[in-house]
């Protein structure tokens, strides 16, 4: 790799004024007492709401009007991921919501371990779609996106009109990757773990740069943004504990949680769009295929340019898969 983009994936210096901000983020119950950075918040235009949330509170971005589509990110990323994705949908008539993970982005960052189970974020999102009345709900998971998004569409499929899944998974068994000794295995490690995670924030300036595409415009654009909402050791700390509850055995955290998920979905009719990146290493083709055998009626899998994170390198062509799909749904017909 050249030097300059390893220069690049160092750690910038972080002002105390900075630092300060974000302590006041994660400590206010109030709405947040300060602006994004002119070179994110170009990128990111949108305004910032805030619910009260089991109590913490969580931000997200609420954009447009009509039926509700909700995008729900991973690990180590925040609403930042679908800012080319909220625009295109809500100009096509939909209410786009994007929701920062209690523990992530803009969000409260709770400072005891337990408050990040699979259970307590799943309950988490629940609470936060009745909160907010959603209805004829189209959720779009990825990463962690996945587990916590179709659970709740197992839980209340109700309230949803349409599922669209994107390099995740629903099953407790992991994938080659995170059952692999190095690097995996090797950050659950006592120490290793936590130094890598949180001391070296290893998820933000390796992981995600290993996990897309086109690289360069992601060290520009995107980079700076993932950075700036994880300044230091104790904001990091969601990044070392959600891998933890990817189960590695059967009696491991979350193993049964994610056993009842593969089972509800399938028995699950809701619509569904299955959207895959082709240089995906993290959850491999042979996942998409897993959730074809799951959710035969779905549409796709459908492949576009992408690693793990393809929001960065095909937002104009999932955007348009997902207005396909949804423009189908509502003029009543099955995809």
């Amino acid at each position: 790799m050249p030097a300059c983009i390893r220069g690049k994936l160092h750690e910038p210096e972080r002002t105390q004024v900075q630092r300060l901000i974000i302590l006041m983020t994660m400590s206010a119950d109030s709405r947040l007492a300060f602006e994004l950075p002119p070179e994110i918040r170009r990128h990111f235009p949108f305004e910032s709401r805030f619910a009260r949330i089991n109590g913490h509170r969580m931000h997200y971005v609420d954009e447009g009007a009509g039926d509700p589509v909700l995008l729900l990110h991973g690990n180590p990323t925040w609403s930042f991921l679908y800012r080319k994705f909220i625009p295109r949908i809500a100009a096509a008539g939909y209410r786009v919501i994007a929701p920062d993970h209690i523990g992530f982005g803009l969000s409260d960052r709770p400072a005891r371990e337990h408050d990040f189970s699979l259970e307590n974020h799943i309950a988490n999102l629940a609470e936060f779609i009745r909160r907010l009345g959603l209805k004829r709900l189209t959720v779009v998971c990825q990463d962690w996106g996945g587990p916590t998004g179709l659970a709740c569409a197992a839980l209340n499929p109700a309230a949803f009109k349409a599922i669209v899944v994107m390099n995740t998974w629903a099953w407790p068994e992991p994938s080659v990757f995170h059952s692999s000794v190095f690097p995996w295995r090797m950050m659950h490690a006592p120490v290793v773990g936590p130094y890598l995670f949180q001391r070296r924030n290893i998820l933000v300036e390796r992981g995600l740069y290993l996990s897309v595409v086109h690289r360069e415009q992601f060290l520009e654009e995107a980079l700076p943004a993932y950075r700036f909402v994880m300044p230091d050791y104790d904001s990091r700390l969601l990044t070392r504990v959600f891998p933890r509850l990817i189960p590695l055995r059967s009696d491991d955290r979350s193993a049964a949680t994610m056993r009842w998920l593969e089972q509800s979905l399938r028995s699950m009719n809701i619509p569904a769009l299955i959207v895959w990146g082709k240089e995906e290493i993290v959850f491999p083709a042979e996942c998409a295929q897993r959730f074809k055998t799951l959710l035969p009626h779905a549409k796709g899998p459908l492949w576009v340019t992408g690693s793990h994170f393809l929001q960065e390198d095909s937002p104009e062509e999932i955007c348009g898969h997902i207005l396909d799909f949804l423009v189908v749904l509502d003029r009543g017909r099955r995809p």
